[in-house]
C-alpha cells in the first residue's frame, strides 16, 4: 500500500492555502495582483519509459506553478497628485539603490530630499527628462527628478487684443492743440489696459487709449489708438503724443482694412515708474494683434486682452497628465513639463518574478521590455491621484479557503484509510 497519494495532497493542498491567505494577506496592497496554485497529476513511468496508463493508479499531486493574475483592479481616488495609476496595460519601471530595473503596479509615490520621485522602498521612478523650456527629450530613461529653482521671468513680445468700438460714437479728436489729453476724457472714446513684463519680471501698466478720428459711411471710420506706459506716453512726446496706429474699419465695420492683418508693432523705449517706485527696463518690438477688432452699434467692450509675458516664480506643486507628463506649476500662475513618466509592458505578464515590495523583475520567460509613454499603443492611460486597488477577490478567496480546507480533510482522511488497512494487514495471524 501507498501513502503517497495522500501525502501529495496534503502538501498541494497546504500550499494552496498558503497562496489563498497570501491573498487575503494582501487585499488591501495597492497594485497587489491576486495568484493561484495550478496544480498537475503524477504517474509512475515504467522503467521501459513508458506507462502503461490504461491501468496505472495515479501517484498524487503536484503544484505546477504559483501564477498571478494580471487584471485590472479598481482605481480608487486619493487627492495626492504623486498618487499615479495606470489603467491599462503597462507597469512603472523604478531603479533600486543598486541600479537594478524593477516593476510595479503600485503609484504610491513622493519626492525624495534630492527632488527625486521615489515609492516606500526608495527606488526612483524612471522616465524622460524635459529640458529647461519644458520640451520632453525622449530616449533612455533615467530617474526623474524635480526642479528646484524657479522660472525665469520672460518679456513682453506678443500681445492680442479683441474689442468692439462703438460705431455710434463722435468723432474726438480736439480741434486745436495736442493730439489727445489723457487726463481729459472728452479727447478720447474709450478706453483700456493690460499688464505687461520688462526683461527683469517688472510690471508695466500699459493703456489704450481708442479717439475716433473720422466717420465715412463709404470708406469706413477710422479710429487713432494712443498708448501710456505707467503713465508715461508711448509715440511722439508728453507734450505731442502721436497714436502707435491708425484702425481703418470696412464699411459695415466687421473687419479691418488697416493696418494689413491687423498687426501692430510698437516700442515702449521710456515707461515710467510703477507703483512700488521701480523704473522697469524698456520693452522694444512688441507685437499687437488686433485683427478681432470690430466697429458695430454696441457699446464698446474688450473680450480677449493676453499678453506673452511673466515675472518670476517658484516652484509651488506638480501634477501629472493622462500621458504621464510631469507639470509643474509656479507661483506666477505659469506652468512648465518636468518630465514624463515611461511605462513598460511585456509579452508574458506571468513569466515576471516577484520580488516583494509590489515589484516584479524581467526574466526570460516574460521576454524583454516594450516602452512608450501613457496612452501610446498598448499602454495605458495615467490617473493622477489615484491608486490602483488590489484586484484580489475577498469573496472568492475565502470560499476558495473552505474548498482548500475539505481537501486537506480528504487527504488526511485518505491516509488515515491506508494506516488503518495496513493494521488490519498486520493484525493477521
Amino acid at each position: 500500500m501507498g501513502f503517497q497519494q495522500g501525502l501529495s495532497g496534503l502538501s498541494a493542498a497546504s500550499k494552496n492555502l498558503e497562496v489563498i491567505g497570501n491573498n487575503v494577506a494582501n487585499s488591501n496592497t495597492f497594485g497587489e495582483k491576486t495568484s493561484r496554485a495550478e496544480f498537475a497529476d503524477m504517474y509512475a513511468a515504467a522503467m521501459t519509459g513508458s506507462a502503461a496508463n490504461n491501468i496505472q493508479a495515479g501517484i498524487g499531486v503536484q503544484v505546477a506553478t504559483v501564477s498571478q493574475q494580471f487584471t485590472q483592479g479598481n482605481i480608487t481616488p486619493t487627492g495626492n497628485p504623486l498618487d499615479l495609476a495606470i489603467n491599462g496595460n503597462g507597469f512603472f519601471q523604478t531603479q533600486d539603490p543598486s541600479n537594478q530595473i524593477q516593476y510595479t503596479r503600485n503609484g504610491q509615490f513622493k519626492v525624495s530630499n534630492t527632488g527625486n520621485i521615489v515609492n516606500d522602498q526608495g527606488n526612483k521612478l524612471l522616465g524622460y527628462p524635459a529640458d529647461s523650456q519644458g520640451n520632453v527629450v525622449q530616449g533612455a530613461a533615467t530617474p526623474l527628478q524635480l526642479p528646484t529653482g524657479g522660472i525665469d521671468p520672460q518679456v513682453t513680445t506678443k500681445s492680442t487684443m479683441e474689442f468692439n468700438l462703438d460705431s455710434r460714437d463722435k468723432v474726438t479728436v480736439p480741434a486745436s492743440g495736442t493730439a489727445i489729453d489723457f487726463t481729459n476724457q472728452a479727447t478720447y472714446n474709450n478706453a483700456t489696459s493690460v499688464t505687461m513684463f520688462d526683461a527683469k519680471g517688472q510690471t508695466v501698466d500699459v493703456s489704450y487709449y481708442f479717439q475716433k478720428a473720422s466717420t465715412d459711411p463709404v470708406n469706413g471710420d477710422t479710429w487713432n489708438v494712443f498708448a501710456t506706459a505707467n503713465g508715461v506716453t508711448v509715440g511722439g512726446t508728453p507734450d505731442a503724443p502721436s497714436p502707435i496706429s491708425t484702425l481703418q474699419y470696412s464699411p459695415d465695420g466687421s473687419a479691418l482694412t488697416s493696418p494689413t492683418g491687423g498687426a501692430v508693432t510698437f516700442d515702449i523705449t521710456s515707461p515710467g515708474q510703477s507703483a512700488d517706485g521701480v523704473t522697469p527696463l524698456p520693452i522694444t518690438g512688441i507685437s499687437l494683434d488686433v485683427s478681432g477688432a470690430t466697429e458695430f452699434g454696441s457699446n464698446f467692450g474688450v473680450t480677449n486682452m493676453v499678453q506673452n509675458g511673466y515675472a518670476a516664480g517658484s516652484l509651488t506643486g506638480v501634477s501629472v497628465d493622462d500621458s504621464g507628463k510631469l507639470i509643474a506649476q509656479y507661483s506666477n500662475g505659469q506652468t512648465k513639463a518636468a518630465g514624463q513618466v515611461e511605462l513598460a509592458n511585456f509579452r508574458n505578464t506571468q513569466g515576471l518574478a516577484a520580488i516583494g515590495g509590489n515589484a516584479w523583475k524581467a526574466t526570460a520567460a516574460s521576454g524583454t521590455p516594450t516602452v512608450g509613454v501613457p496612452g501610446d499603443g498598448n499602454l495605458g492611460v495615467m490617473n493622477s491621484g489615484s491608486l490602483e486597488d488590489s484586484n484580489v477577490d475577498l469573496t472568492a478567496e475565502l470560499v476558495s479557503m473552505i474548498t482548500a480546507q475539505r481537501d486537506y480533510q480528504a487527504n488526511a482522511q485518505t491516509i488515515k484509510t491506508m494506516d488503518q488497512a495496513m493494521q488490519t494487514l498486520v493484525n493477521l495471524r
